[in-house]
């Protein structure tokens, strides 16, 4: 009885159920995925036993008939089955085992992840598999033609003569859509951090893709009603499968690198195979968006080609660079080597031994100590001091008073909570002084994180030593994280101390 936008965005909750699990790890996420896998298959398969299809037509039903009309939902149903995200899903969770570091220790691991990735795409294969079955044996049987999901869902139960037909089937579709969401979250951190060296906090990226998800549901259930979004869900699929080339062409040619990949290099057979898929799954969606395209400009005119011409050379152009651009090197700009590049265990040791050789003694001339007239000043001053001593560092201590009075009206407020500080930071410049360590004391009135880089990028001291603000999370958020803020904004290393 909800209507369907309300739920669409009551799934912006699962955010919180993702977050909440991830604090056991990696495992458990993989267990939940598989046990939403094993409710969405047994709830098809008691449909299946319920609808009794023929089984000698489900057997002819696997033989590929494409013709142009089936073209679009068939690369819809490869996009579900395959999906392009989980391959670099499935990259990174290896990562997440204890491979060891022996030839055959690493062959073990390569041929339980074979198993992992055969279980995991033909389980996809079997439920959609069901979903078309089941489908075909209910509703293509007596000519119903069903245009949205909750059709279907009304449906089966009368077909099937069973109440429960349609509660498996709902379950079925809530079951796939955590999963799809905990997947495809994942997934896009993998992405954002691994290639893009995006990082950001878990909740604002999870809350980033579920939006980026969500939207366009919104959007199209406003505008064209709940039947929109039957389109919606092939489109996401075929838009899914034409993303995949651009995530299988890197896949093939990185593992058939020998220079990388070693004695683990795909061997010839296995090189051919995923070619020749390559180029199957490229020519079905070049076709797809050919006749596409074709259909678009006999119903539009022939502006349709000008305006989609410039997309397509462009997308094409990307997938040939993709295809045969030269590799870059295994390391980084300073020559260290990434993990897993295939360099022996000696070089890696090598390397490893480079990195502590003559190692520079860093010398502090100027030590930049903001305070923010807390308890957390006594263990800063007491470091940037010990740091300084050797060297006889100047501390240069800074202090921001950011009371609504400071932000408006500048240096010219005056209160008697500035007027107190003023005293009391005096009063430590003073002291410092008596022991021997020299002291400059600089107030500045607006914004913490502001006015801290900006008074860094005048002095550039060699070091700046913060103390941590002793809150996180929902706080960091209400009260702003002024640490993180200033260390990416200045050049001087930046020394955080807490009690």
């Amino acid at each position: 009885k909800i209507p369907l936008i309300i739920g669409v965005v009551l799934t912006a909750g699962d955010i919180l159920l993702l977050l909440w699990f991830s604090r056991y790890g990696i495992r458990m996420i993989e267990a939940i995925v598989l046990g939403l896998i094993v409710i969405i298959g047994g709830c098809f398969l008691v449909e299946l036993w319920m609808a009794k299809p023929i089984l000698a037509e489900v057997a002819s039903g696997l033989i590929p008939r494409i013709s142009d009309a089936s073209l679009y939902v068939a690369i819809g149903i490869l996009g579900a089955t395959v999906m392009p995200h989980n391959l670099y899903l499935h990259s990174a969770l290896v990562q997440t085992r204890s491979i060891g570091a022996s030839i055959a220790e690493k062959r073990t691991a390569c041929r339980f992840n074979l198993i992992d990735s055969v279980v995991a795409l033909n389980g996809a294969l079997v439920v959609n598999a069901a979903i078309l079955i089941l489908a075909a044996a209910v509703f293509f049987k007596r000519s119903i033609v069903v245009t949205e999901i909750q059709q279907a869902h009304l449906l089966l139960t009368p077909l099937l003569g069973a109440g429960m037909a349609s509660v498996l089937f709902a379950v079925a579709l809530l079951a796939s859509g955590q999963s799809s969401t905990l997947t495809g979250t994942m997934a896009g951190q993998i992405v954002m951090e691994g290639f893009l060296d995006l990082r950001m906090r878990p909740w604002l990226r999870r809350l980033l893709t579920r939006m980026i998800a969500i939207i366009p549901a919104v959007l199209v259930i406003h505008f064209a009603g709940e039947h929109g979004t039957y389109s919606l869900l092939i489109l996401s699929q075929v838009v899914l499968s034409l993303q995949l080339p651009f995530a299988i062409v890197p896949l093939v040619r990185f593992t058939s690198d020998r220079s990388r990949m070693g004695e683990f290099a795909n061997a010839g057979w296995v090189r051919v195979l995923a070619w020749a898929s390559t180029v199957l799954i490229v020519g079905l969606n070049g076709r797809l968006v050919y006749t596409t395209v074709g259909d678009w400009a006999e119903s539009n005119g022939t502006w349709v080609w000008l305006a989609m011409a410039p997309v397509v050379i462009g997308l094409g152009g990307l997938l040939v660079w993709v295809s045969f651009a030269k590799s870059r090197s295994h390391g980084t700009a300073t020559g260290f080597p990434h993990a897993a590049t295939g360099l022996s265990q000696e070089v890696v040791a090598d390397l490893g031994r480079k990195v502590v050789a003559d190692l520079p003694i860093p010398i502090y001339r100027d030590i930049l100590v903001p305070l923010d007239h807390t308890d957390r000043d006594r263990i800063a001053i007491a470091h940037a001091a010990a740091l300084g001593r050797p060297h006889g560092a100047r501390l240069h201590l800074f202090h921001v008073e950011e009371g609504v009075t400071s932000v408006l009206f500048g240096a010219e407020s005056s209160t008697a909570e500035i007027s107190e500080g003023e005293r009391y930071f005096t009063a430590i410049v003073e002291s410092l002084k008596s022991q021997g360590v020299a002291a400059t004391l600089v107030v500045a009135h607006g914004k913490p994180r502001q006015e801290i880089v900006r008074y860094a990028r005048a002095i550039r001291p060699d070091l700046v030593v913060m103390g941590a603000h002793g809150h996180r999370g929902l706080k960091d958020l209400v009260y702003g994280a002024t640490i993180n803020a200033v260390r990416h904004e200045i050049q001087a290393p930046v020394l955080v101390v807490g009690e």
